[in-house]
Protein backbone atom coordinates (compact mmCIF):
# COMPACT_ATOMS: atom_id res chain seq x y z
CA UNK A 1 0.00 0.00 0.00
CA UNK A 2 1.28 3.53 -1.07
CA UNK A 3 2.32 5.28 2.52
CA UNK A 4 0.90 8.93 1.28
CA UNK A 5 -1.17 10.60 -1.62
CA UNK A 6 1.32 11.82 -3.58
CA UNK A 7 2.67 7.97 -4.21
CA UNK A 8 -0.91 7.45 -5.74
CA UNK A 9 -1.70 7.11 -9.21
CA UNK A 10 -3.94 10.29 -8.78
CA UNK A 11 -0.92 11.61 -7.11
CA UNK A 12 1.26 10.96 -10.01
CA UNK A 13 -1.02 12.54 -12.52
CA UNK A 14 -0.85 15.93 -10.37
CA UNK A 15 2.38 16.13 -10.30
CA UNK A 16 3.41 15.78 -13.40
CA UNK A 17 0.64 18.21 -14.49
CA UNK A 18 2.18 20.65 -12.45
CA UNK A 19 5.80 20.05 -13.41
CA UNK A 20 5.02 20.66 -16.77
CA UNK A 21 2.79 23.87 -16.09
CA UNK A 22 -0.51 22.64 -17.10
CA UNK A 23 -2.21 22.51 -13.37
CA UNK A 24 -1.40 25.34 -10.80
CA UNK A 25 -2.95 25.92 -7.30
CA UNK A 26 -3.38 29.20 -7.72
CA UNK A 27 -2.22 31.95 -10.11
CA UNK A 28 -0.66 35.68 -9.60
CA UNK A 29 -1.56 38.80 -11.25
CA UNK A 30 0.78 39.63 -13.27
CA UNK A 31 -0.75 36.41 -15.26
CA UNK A 32 -4.07 37.82 -14.85
CA UNK A 33 -2.32 40.88 -16.61
CA UNK A 34 -0.61 39.06 -19.30
CA UNK A 35 -3.82 37.00 -20.03
CA UNK A 36 -6.30 39.98 -20.22
CA UNK A 37 -8.50 39.25 -23.16
CA UNK A 38 -7.38 42.11 -25.90
CA UNK A 39 -11.40 42.75 -26.42
CA UNK A 40 -11.85 43.52 -22.49
CA UNK A 41 -8.46 45.83 -22.60
CA UNK A 42 -10.61 48.76 -23.84
CA UNK A 43 -13.43 48.09 -21.02
CA UNK A 44 -11.03 47.52 -18.60
CA UNK A 45 -13.08 45.03 -16.94
CA UNK A 46 -13.62 41.14 -16.90
CA UNK A 47 -17.06 39.22 -16.50
CA UNK A 48 -16.17 36.99 -13.72
CA UNK A 49 -18.53 34.25 -15.98
CA UNK A 50 -15.92 34.38 -18.57
CA UNK A 51 -12.70 34.48 -15.66
CA UNK A 52 -13.84 31.02 -14.75
CA UNK A 53 -14.74 29.36 -17.59
CA UNK A 54 -11.48 30.72 -19.15
CA UNK A 55 -9.79 28.62 -16.89
CA UNK A 56 -12.26 25.29 -17.07
CA UNK A 57 -11.58 25.37 -20.66
CA UNK A 58 -8.07 25.25 -21.05
CA UNK A 59 -8.29 28.89 -22.43
CA UNK A 60 -5.80 29.62 -19.04
CA UNK A 61 -3.80 27.29 -16.96
CA UNK A 62 -6.03 24.39 -14.88
CA UNK A 63 -6.67 25.19 -11.80
CA UNK A 64 -7.19 21.86 -8.76
CA UNK A 65 -9.82 23.84 -7.46
CA UNK A 66 -10.93 26.87 -9.48
CA UNK A 67 -13.52 28.74 -7.73
CA UNK A 68 -11.88 28.90 -4.50
CA UNK A 69 -8.93 29.33 -5.83
CA UNK A 70 -10.36 32.27 -7.67
CA UNK A 71 -12.71 33.80 -4.85
CA UNK A 72 -9.60 33.67 -2.50
CA UNK A 73 -6.99 35.43 -5.19
CA UNK A 74 -9.48 38.04 -6.49
CA UNK A 75 -10.13 39.22 -2.65
CA UNK A 76 -6.73 39.58 -2.14
CA UNK A 77 -5.86 41.42 -5.61
CA UNK A 78 -8.61 43.78 -4.38
CA UNK A 79 -7.61 44.51 -0.80
CA UNK A 80 -4.05 45.16 -2.16
CA UNK A 81 -4.97 47.45 -5.41
CA UNK A 82 -3.60 45.35 -7.98
CA UNK A 83 -7.46 44.86 -9.31
CA UNK A 84 -10.58 46.35 -8.65
CA UNK A 85 -14.38 44.18 -7.94
CA UNK A 86 -17.30 46.13 -9.46
CA UNK A 87 -20.67 44.97 -9.99
CA UNK A 88 -24.06 46.08 -11.57
CA UNK A 89 -22.49 47.79 -15.12
CA UNK A 90 -23.95 50.59 -15.61
CA UNK A 91 -24.20 51.60 -19.81
CA UNK A 92 -21.40 54.30 -19.74
CA UNK A 93 -19.08 52.13 -17.93
CA UNK A 94 -19.23 52.69 -14.30
CA UNK A 95 -20.75 50.50 -11.84
CA UNK A 96 -23.10 50.52 -8.49
CA UNK A 97 -20.26 49.43 -6.47
CA UNK A 98 -16.63 49.51 -7.37
CA UNK A 99 -14.22 47.48 -4.13
CA UNK A 100 -10.47 49.22 -4.91
CA UNK A 101 -8.26 48.87 -2.50
CA UNK A 102 -9.58 47.61 0.48
CA UNK A 103 -11.45 44.55 2.01
CA UNK A 104 -14.13 43.03 -0.15
CA UNK A 105 -16.34 40.43 1.39
CA UNK A 106 -16.13 36.93 -0.48
CA UNK A 107 -19.52 36.61 -0.91
CA UNK A 108 -19.27 39.24 -2.93
CA UNK A 109 -17.56 37.36 -5.86
CA UNK A 110 -19.82 35.55 -7.68
CA UNK A 111 -19.20 34.25 -10.99
CA UNK A 112 -22.17 36.11 -12.34
CA UNK A 113 -22.21 37.83 -15.65
CA UNK A 114 -22.66 41.31 -14.18
CA UNK A 115 -19.40 41.12 -11.51
CA UNK A 116 -16.45 42.45 -13.09
CA UNK A 117 -12.67 42.27 -12.49
CA UNK A 118 -11.74 45.14 -12.94
CA UNK A 119 -8.00 46.34 -14.13
CA UNK A 120 -6.22 48.92 -11.75
CA UNK A 121 -5.84 51.87 -14.28
CA UNK A 122 -9.93 51.48 -14.49
CA UNK A 123 -10.64 50.83 -10.56
CA UNK A 124 -7.82 54.45 -9.94
CA UNK A 125 -9.50 56.67 -12.34
CA UNK A 126 -13.49 55.46 -11.21
CA UNK A 127 -12.24 55.84 -7.50
CA UNK A 128 -10.40 59.27 -7.97
CA UNK A 129 -12.48 62.28 -6.46
CA UNK A 130 -13.53 64.95 -9.07
CA UNK A 131 -11.27 68.09 -9.10
CA UNK A 132 -12.03 70.84 -7.11
CA UNK A 133 -10.87 74.13 -6.96
CA UNK A 134 -7.73 75.06 -4.85
CA UNK A 135 -8.60 77.26 -1.60
CA UNK A 136 -7.76 81.19 -2.27
CA UNK A 137 -8.24 80.62 -6.35
CA UNK A 138 -10.13 83.30 -7.91
CA UNK A 139 -12.74 82.13 -10.41
CA UNK A 140 -12.71 84.04 -13.38
CA UNK A 141 -14.60 84.20 -16.34
CA UNK A 142 -13.31 83.53 -20.03
CA UNK A 143 -13.75 87.11 -21.89
CA UNK A 144 -14.74 86.22 -26.06
CA UNK A 145 -13.11 88.53 -27.71
CA UNK A 146 -15.66 90.12 -30.53
CA UNK A 147 -14.60 91.48 -33.48
CA UNK A 148 -17.06 95.26 -34.58
CA UNK A 149 -19.49 94.35 -36.90
CA UNK A 150 -19.50 95.36 -40.69
CA UNK A 151 -21.86 95.15 -43.29
CA UNK A 152 -20.30 92.51 -44.86
CA UNK A 153 -20.61 90.74 -40.98
CA UNK A 154 -24.12 91.12 -40.57
CA UNK A 155 -25.02 90.03 -44.10
CA UNK A 156 -23.13 86.95 -44.83
CA UNK A 157 -22.82 84.67 -41.87
CA UNK A 158 -21.16 81.61 -41.87
CA UNK A 159 -23.76 77.84 -41.81
CA UNK A 160 -23.81 76.50 -38.76
CA UNK A 161 -21.97 73.11 -38.39
CA UNK A 162 -24.11 70.22 -38.60
CA UNK A 163 -24.79 68.13 -35.26
CA UNK A 164 -22.93 65.20 -34.52
CA UNK A 165 -24.65 62.01 -35.01
CA UNK A 166 -24.96 61.07 -30.94
CA UNK A 167 -25.47 56.98 -31.93
CA UNK A 168 -23.32 54.51 -33.79
CA UNK A 169 -24.88 51.57 -34.79
CA UNK A 170 -22.79 48.16 -35.25
CA UNK A 171 -23.04 45.30 -37.54
CA UNK A 172 -21.36 41.63 -36.96
CA UNK A 173 -21.18 39.29 -39.44
CA UNK A 174 -18.82 36.19 -40.32
CA UNK A 175 -18.57 32.58 -39.96
CA UNK A 176 -18.12 30.97 -36.34
CA UNK A 177 -17.08 27.03 -36.17
CA UNK A 178 -19.38 25.29 -33.74
CA UNK A 179 -16.68 24.58 -31.58
CA UNK A 180 -16.72 28.62 -30.16
CA UNK A 181 -20.64 29.21 -30.32
CA UNK A 182 -20.63 28.86 -26.38
CA UNK A 183 -18.06 31.75 -26.74
CA UNK A 184 -21.15 34.52 -28.52
CA UNK A 185 -23.37 33.38 -25.10
CA UNK A 186 -20.69 33.57 -22.46
CA UNK A 187 -18.60 36.55 -23.64
CA UNK A 188 -19.84 38.98 -26.80
CA UNK A 189 -23.99 39.04 -26.38
CA UNK A 190 -23.71 39.82 -22.96
CA UNK A 191 -21.19 42.89 -24.01
CA UNK A 192 -23.38 43.47 -26.85
CA UNK A 193 -26.75 43.80 -24.45
CA UNK A 194 -25.06 46.60 -22.69
CA UNK A 195 -26.46 48.63 -26.04
CA UNK A 196 -30.15 49.41 -27.26
CA UNK A 197 -31.89 47.46 -29.61
CA UNK A 198 -30.10 44.89 -29.99
CA UNK A 199 -31.13 42.17 -33.01
CA UNK A 200 -29.56 38.87 -33.37
CA UNK A 201 -30.15 36.71 -36.74
CA UNK A 202 -28.64 33.41 -37.45
CA UNK A 203 -28.03 31.39 -40.26
CA UNK A 204 -27.17 27.59 -40.76
CA UNK A 205 -25.53 25.87 -43.68
CA UNK A 206 -25.16 21.83 -43.41
CA UNK A 207 -25.05 19.59 -45.58
CA UNK A 208 -26.50 15.83 -45.99
CA UNK A 209 -26.39 12.52 -47.87
CA UNK A 210 -29.25 12.86 -51.20
CA UNK A 211 -31.56 10.07 -49.62
CA UNK A 212 -31.14 11.18 -46.18
CA UNK A 213 -31.79 15.16 -46.95
CA UNK A 214 -35.97 14.45 -47.24
CA UNK A 215 -36.37 13.01 -43.72
CA UNK A 216 -34.11 15.38 -42.33
CA UNK A 217 -36.23 18.27 -43.86
CA UNK A 218 -39.39 16.95 -41.84
CA UNK A 219 -37.25 16.69 -38.35
CA UNK A 220 -35.84 19.78 -38.46
CA UNK A 221 -39.40 21.51 -39.10
CA UNK A 222 -40.74 19.44 -36.70
CA UNK A 223 -37.85 21.11 -34.04
CA UNK A 224 -38.82 24.40 -35.14
CA UNK A 225 -42.39 24.06 -34.82
CA UNK A 226 -41.85 22.33 -31.04
CA UNK A 227 -39.26 26.02 -30.90
CA UNK A 228 -41.96 27.74 -31.32
CA UNK A 229 -39.76 29.00 -34.40
CA UNK A 230 -41.24 27.73 -37.47
CA UNK A 231 -42.46 31.36 -38.23
CA UNK A 232 -38.92 32.69 -37.70
CA UNK A 233 -36.72 30.50 -39.58
CA UNK A 234 -37.11 29.68 -43.47
CA UNK A 235 -35.47 26.47 -44.70
CA UNK A 236 -34.30 26.68 -48.25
Amino acid sequence: MCSGPSRTLCGRVIAALKSNALLNESIGAGYLDRNWPPALKQSGAWPLKGLRQSFLNGTLTRLLDADAALRGKIVDFVSRGEFGLGSGQRPEGTFNHLWYDELVPADEVSFEPDVFLVTKAKAKSLKAPPKTKKEGEAESEPVEETEPQTEETTETKKPEPEPKPTTRTFRLTGTIPSELWNRLGTKLIPKLRSGADLRVGVTFSVTFDAEAAKSMKTEIRQVLQDSGLQERIVIE
